[in-house]
């Protein structure tokens, strides 16, 4: 029997077209692949490269997005994504919009440096592919002469206003050069990277060495992923940070936990209000 509410109309089914899950009744299934073989068989981060990219990773690259995910996962309520949930979690707003109130904090200046110096990365690697002869510290000093002479103070990956020396730089960079070695990526991108730390460190007494977010970069372009899923997988590591600290929040109490502790107040800038009349006066 026809139902009228649908006769003459296109095919419902298509309204939502997606290569990523199947879903019907008694069948889930992520990209050709079926949620019974994934439980059995996959771990979390291979699941993750499956649903973003299409196909599985091999091992060494699992383990080098794993490393990029474990890497930016916290850095303390001194960081607003961290703070700002925390905050919210004083605030009874529940633990799904304390984690959504920290998460919407990163963007260009706080988190968005990952997928920044993956384009940093691929404009060098571009630079050195198309000048022949070209070293690439050579190429990596061209782009920052013009990433700094369009305004660009700080390059993003470079230097960090809390740690002299990242903590995450040596145990990442190790971990691409095994990955170099045993031919799991290229490394183009590694010696771009480390191209940038070289020309910023010329003539300098004090170094300015690659973080997190350059580390990372190069785990993410050496693995293909294009910038902007650079920053969405900052985000989807920071997540699980927010939520720890969101929830240790909640189980400490306090209520409508500001910035600061009561007893400082901000700096008042503005102008000072009148005086207040004396006592008795006409």
């Amino acid at each position: 029997m026809t139902d009228d509410r649908t006769a003459g109309q296109p095919d419902l089914a298509g309204w939502w077209q997606t290569a990523i899950s199947h879903i019907e009744p008694g069948t889930i299934e992520f990209r050709g692949h079926r949620i019974q073989e994934l439980l059995a068989e996959r771990g979390f981060v291979e699941v993750i490269w499956l649903m973003v990219r299409g196909g599985l990773p091999t091992p060494q690259q699992a383990r080098l997005l794993e490393a990029a995910l474990v890497a930016s996962v916290d850095h303390g309520p001194q960081a607003p994504s961290i703070a700002t949930a925390r905050m919210a979690a004083t605030c009874g707003v529940g633990l799904n919009n304390a984690i959504a109130s920290g998460v919407n904090l990163l963007g260009d200046v706080h988190g968005g440096a990952g997928q920044q110096c993956v384009e940093l990365l691929h404009e060098i690697v571009a630079e050195h592919d198309t000048a022949d002869g070209t070293s690439m510290v050579a190429a990596a000093g061209k782009v920052v002469a013009r990433w700094r002479a369009r305004g660009d103070r700080y390059l993003p990956g470079y230097g960090h206003r809390f740690h002299p020396v990242d903590p995450r730089r040596a145990p990442i960079l190790a971990l691409l050069d095994e990955a170099r070695r045993a031919g799991a990526i290229d490394g183009r991108y590694v010696d771009a990277g480390l191209a940038v730390e070289e020309v910023l460190n010329q003539g300098r007494s004090r170094p300015v060495p690659i973080n997190v977010d350059g580390v990372t970069a190069m785990i993410y372009a050496e693995l293909g992923f294009v910038p902007e899923l650079a920053r969405g997988l900052f985000v989807l590591g920071r997540t699980v940070g927010i939520l720890s600290h969101a929830w240790e929040q909640a189980q400490q109490g306090g209520r409508i936990k500001g910035p600061m502790p009561p007893s400082i107040l901000p700096r008042y800038t503005g102008p000072a209000a009148p005086a207040a009349p004396t006592a008795g006066a006409a």
